[in-house]
């Protein structure tokens, strides 16, 4: 008769013949795994406090990075340069979670068919923008970004942007009741082509 008893409980044998309890077991590792590196970021100042000078968007400012997303931009243009020395020589300070505190959602990303943004505010000017985005093809003949024309016929949508900047105060920027009284006079009379040169010109400029 064989001494030999089955031991009970859990085995490496009864984790891995058990389709069930080994995706159980999985997604509470990558569960708790996750939330032991993410939650301590909501509690880092590094990361939730924006830095010295950086503001809210200004009404203007806001529909641009609203008519950026709708345009599909971050598909090609990341906004995110990484700390090695062939990024910052190339476009400029690494990016820090700092800068991004009022982004919802931020435009972080590792595509780029164009060349990372996030430092392009005051690279070019008001004018630079303006034709590029109406043909890009003017400037750089190379290029293979899409033409925008239409921006620069398109009233931005001033009935948008209190509404929007009330909804980004729940979420935590500091938008005054004054900023958002004025926000559709701001936009009045501008083109999306006007908002969206806003925009760009705004990017990274805090971080030298």
């Amino acid at each position: 008769m064989s001494n030999h008893e089955t031991k009970s409980g859990f085995s490496h044998e009864k984790i891995e013949t058990n389709n069930f309890l080994m995706i159980a077991l999985i997604l509470f590792t990558v569960a708790f795994g996750g939330l032991v590196e993410i939650v301590p970021l909501f509690f880092q100042k590094s990361t939730t406090e924006p830095i010295t000078g950086l503001k809210p968007y200004t009404a203007l400012e806001l529909a641009g990075r609203d008519i950026y997303e709708r345009e599909g931009c971050y598909n090609c243009h990341s906004q995110m340069i990484r700390p090695f020395r062939a990024e910052t020589l190339r476009y400029g300070h690494y990016s820090v979670a700092g800068e991004f505190v009022y982004d919802h959602p931020f435009q972080w990303g590792s595509k780029r068919t164009g060349p990372d943004l996030h430092r392009v505010g005051g690279k070019y000017s008001d004018e630079w923008h303006r034709i590029h985005l109406t043909n890009p093809r003017d400037l750089v003949p190379e290029s293979i970004m899409p033409a925008y024309p239409w921006l620069e016929k398109t009233p931005v949508d001033a009935d948008a942007m209190a509404p929007n900047m009330r909804a980004l105060r729940r979420v935590g920027v500091p938008y005054t009741d004054a900023e958002i009284a004025g926000a559709a006079a701001e936009v009045k009379g501008k083109t999306e082509l006007d908002a969206m040169i806003a925009y760009l010109q705004i990017l990274g400029i805090h971080l030298k």
